[in-house]
C-alpha cells in the first residue's frame, strides 16, 4: 500500500517523536558515545519539532500511509560555509527517518525527492543528509537516490 508526501503539522510532531526516539535507539547500538541517547530525549525533542514544524525556514515532510505517519524528513535552509562555494544554499537534512528499516527504499526515497523538489524552488543548491555509518539501509536508498558520500565523522575517547 502507497501512502503520500505532505507537509508536517504540529499534530504530527508526537508521531515525528516517537520515530526518532526509535531511530535513537538504533543508533546507539551503532556508536555507543557519540550517539548516546539522553534520558528524556524524547520529551526534549517536541518542542524542537514543533519549532521546525512551523518554521519558515525548515522544510518538514512526513509521509503517511494508511492514517500513520512512516516517515519524515526536516531539512535546514542554510548558507553554505564561508570557505566553499556549491553555488548557492544548502539544505541540511539532519531528523530523516523511517518506521521500518526494510522500507527505506519506498517510504523514504518519496520525501527524500519532495524535500529535494522544496529545497531546489527555495534556491538551495544542494541536500546534505546525516546518515550513521552503520545505517545499511538508508545508505542504500541514498545512494539509490544518487547521493554520495562527502565525508565521514570518526568519534574517539578523550
Amino acid at each position: 500500500m502507497n501512502g503520500t508526501v505532505r507537509a508536517a503539522q504540529a499534530a504530527d510532531v508526537p508521531a515525528m517523536a516517537d520515530l526518532a526516539e526509535r531511530r535513537r535507539v538504533e543508533y546507539q547500538r551503532f556508536q555507543p558515545t557519540f550517539w548516546r541517547k539522553a534520558a528524556d530525549s524524547r520529551a526534549r525533542q517536541l518542542p524542537y519539532f514543533e519549532r521546525l514544524v512551523g518554521s519558515e525556514d525548515h522544510i518538514a515532510l512526513v509521509y503517511e500511509r494508511a492514517g500513520a505517519i512512516a516517515g519524515f524528513i526536516l531539512g535546514a535552509l542554510i548558507p553554505a560555509p564561508p570557505v566553499y562555494d556549491p553555488g548557492g544554499p544548502t539544505c541540511l537534512v539532519d531528523d530523516f527517518t523511517v518506521a521500518a528499516a526494510e522500507s527505506w527504499e519506498l517510504v523514504g526515497s518519496a520525501p527524500l525527492r519532495a524535500a529535494r523538489q522544496e529545497a531546489r524552488r527555495r534556491g538551495a543548491v544542494q541536500l546534505v543528509v546525516v546518515c550513521a555509518h552503520l545505517d545499511r539501509p538508508k545508505r542504500a536508498m541514498l545512494r539509490s537516490s544518487g547521493f554520495s558520500i562527502a565525508s565521514e565523522w570518526y568519534v574517539g575517547d578523550v
